[in-house]
């Protein structure tokens, strides 16, 4: 069995979809921060059968962006570490509102036409995980994810 030191302080990614921790790794900018990142990939979980983590070190939680944590896997379970010791225990839900996370394909849009616009979706379905443009009411269901910025 691997073993992957503990963190004194820090967040610990659990219950990632296994081979998604890299996507993940980008969406979030951990590439853009100065600290330790450890990415386990296909860990053996009992619940999940496969599973990656992510473990960050350092006072980071105010640099990641649980909303577009919440919006990739809103099953990922986030753990902040203090002293070695889990101290909370997260969990995400899908956010009601991401910007900058999708960019909508309606050529008619004014996202289109106005590049600084944030590109803003809100929640219109959350059983279907449905979410719309907030310019153009355009629709884009979770399955749909290609165009992720």
């Amino acid at each position: 069995m691997l073993n992957i030191s503990g963190l004194n302080e820090g967040i610990v990614l659990d219950h990632i979809k296994a081979g998604k921790s890299l996507d993940i790794y980008y969406q979030l900018g951990l590439d853009r921060l100065d600290c330790q990142v450890a990415i386990i990939k296909n860990a053996h979980s009992r619940k999940m059968g496969r599973k990656d983590i992510i473990k960050v070190e350092g006072d980071v939680l105010d640099k990641i962006d649980l909303d577009i944590l919440g919006y990739i896997d809103h099953s990922i379970t986030v753990n902040i570490i203090k002293d070695q010791v889990i101290v909370e225990k997260r969990a995400l839900k899908l956010p009601s509102e991401i910007r900058n996370v999708l960019r909508c394909r309606n050529p008619r849009c004014i996202t289109s036409i106005e590049q600084e616009l944030p590109h803003i979706f809100y929640l219109a379905d959350e059983k279907k995980e449905i979410y719309r443009c907030r310019y153009c009411d355009e629709k884009y269901s979770k399955i749909q994810r290609v165009n992720v910025v």
